[in-house]
């Protein structure tokens, strides 16, 4: 049994054999085990826009995101697996976690026996690049599709340097491919990628 947390009510990872999705109602930050886990905490707060609106100053307070991360790398810690964030996420900074190379390969986390690596969620079927970091403790390191993922990908809505340069975007066509659900989305291949990930920890306790 893998546990999935902090996943989208009826998402990717219900109906699934061996996975028991927790969801905002459950509330993945009381998770006390035994399962490995796969864990999407909220990223709102932790990414480039963690602020709001970037033309304006900052209205919200970065990492407010009522402990999530912080329960989830603690999960993923004490029971094993792997945890999903956006590249370039301010909680790696803000929990002391190293920076993984942009080009891939999987590097030490930390001194608490994690690891950490950059990959894209284009070259597992997502619409966008969409460069994820991941974080994981206790499992088999499998190697990833390294580095820029081949193909025409849409660009997500973040790393704009004005309102202009959003809405010319958005003319263009840029931004109307893609809702915030199918932004947010994990497609499927990466979503077995991390269960997969996650698996192994059963298999390294049973040994």
């Amino acid at each position: 049994m893998i546990a999935a947390l902090y996943v989208e009510p009826g998402g990717a990872y219900y109906g699934l054999p061996d996975v028991d999705p927790w969801d905002v109602v459950r509330d993945a930050r009381t998770y006390a085990g035994p399962h490995p886990v796969v864990a999407h905490p909220p990223c709102a707060r932790w990414g480039r826009y963690w602020g709001g609106n970037p033309m304006q100053p900052p209205r919200l307070k970065m990492g407010d995101d009522g402990g999530c991360f912080a329960a989830a790398l603690a999960s993923v810690r004490r029971w094993g697996g792997v945890l999903e964030h956006p590249e370039g996420s301010h909680a790696w900074r803000v929990f002391e976690l190293n920076m993984p190379p942009r080009d891939g390969g999987w590097v030490y986390a930390d001194w608490e026996g994690g690891w950490t690596c950059c990959v894209e969620q284009g070259a597992y079927g997502h619409s966008a690049r969409k460069a994820t970091w991941l974080y994981a403790q206790g499992v088999e390191l499998p190697s990833l599709a390294w580095g820029a993922a081949k193909g025409d990908f849409v660009r997500l809505d973040d790393g704009f340097h004005s309102a202009e340069e959003r809405r010319r975007r958005v003319k263009q066509g840029a931004l109307q491919r893609l809702s915030k659900n199918q932004r947010a989305a994990t497609p499927a291949a990466f979503r077995d990628l991390l269960i997969g990930i996650a698996r192994t920890a059963e298999l390294r306790h049973a040994a």
